[in-house]
Formats: structure tokens, sequence, C-alpha cells
């Protein structure tokens, strides 16, 4: 049972008017499928971003992952988690992931290893950078944040680092989202 995240079309289309006619593909709804993610040619993509649940296991690491469409358009369960697993097996030559999730900058620990988890299946396959979560997200206030990162990165040209601060200075300036909470957690 997971809540549908009803920020997340807002979120999506946001970015993609951002991006500019033709310079995105966006997967909404029962096109959000673990399939689309392991099927495409995803080395082609110079940012992607995933606006979705995050599953977070610390005692086993492979369990983590995102959660994308659990059904499809005859509404038949299907299963929609792209795991750890399966993220080290993409190849990618991003500039950047985007992982618009719960928690999704968080792992195990694993001494020798540093931290095992989603960020460090995407840098495995290829990306260079990942923007990620520390914890749980308001889903408004995600798509908000984003906008607002995309913004920052998309028109005035700011590296992902500075669009990122950028983004967050302005979310600090809002009194609906002052709170450290709603734009602190995303790296």
């Amino acid at each position: 049972g997971f809540p549908r995240l009803l920020s997340s079309r807002v979120e999506a289309r946001s970015i993609a008017a951002l991006a500019g006619s033709g310079q995105s593909d966006m997967n909404i709804d029962f096109d959000a499928s673990r399939e689309n993610v392991m099927e495409k040619n995803l080395e082609n993509y110079r940012i992607l971003h995933f606006a979705t649940h995050g599953l977070l296991d610390t005692g086993r690491p492979e369990f983590s992952g995102l959660v994308l469409s659990l059904f499809d358009r005859e509404g038949k369960p299907r299963d929609g988690y792209l795991r750890l697993s399966q993220i080290y097996d993409l190849n990618l030559n991003s500039e950047l992931v985007v992982l618009s999730a719960c928690q999704t900058a968080l792992g195990k620990d694993v001494r020798g290893e540093g931290i095992i988890g989603l960020t460090r299946g995407f840098m495995y396959a290829g990306t260079k950078r990942v923007v990620a979560s520390l914890w749980k997200v308001d889903d408004a206030a995600a798509a908000d944040f984003m906008k607002r990162f995309y913004r920052q990165m998309l028109q005035k040209k700011l590296p992902p680092s500075a669009a990122l601060r950028a983004a967050q200075l302005e979310m600090k300036q809002l009194p609906r989202y002052r709170s450290p909470y709603f734009w602190a957690g995303f790296m």
C-alpha cells in the first residue's frame, strides 16, 4: 500500500516545460514502469528524474529500490520495483540522476565499502551526479522544490550543486516551506 503521489505528475510536467519542447521523454502513470527503465537506451539521456516512492532496507540494501507503476493499463498487477541490483545493471552516461523520493540518499554503511544504497547504484551504473533525499519528503514540497531546482539549472545555467543550493534558499524564503524539513533533505 503506497499512497498516490499526486504532485509527481505536476512535478514531471513542470520539469518537461522547463526543458523545452522535444527535450524530454516523460513516463507517467502506467508508462512509469520498471520495464521502460530497463528496456530504454538510457545512456543517451543527460538527466534522469524519478519522482516516486523510494524503498530503503538498511539491513539488506539489495532490497532497496524505487517503486514504479505496480499495475498495467488493464489494471493487472505487475512488478514495479526497480531494485538496487537492477540499477547496478543499467548502462548510464548521464550527467545527473535526480531521485525525488524518500530516503534515497541513505543505505547500509559497510566497513571498507561505504554506503551501499541507491546513490551508489546509480553512480556505479555510470551517472556522474545524483540528487537524493536524506528523509521522507513531502510530495507537494518536493514538486515545488524540483521545479525551482530545474529552473536554476536549465534556465539560469547553474551547475547542479549551485542550482540545488539556490532552490533551497528560495524555498526557505516561502512562509509555507520555511521549515528545513521541506527543503534541506535533498543533497
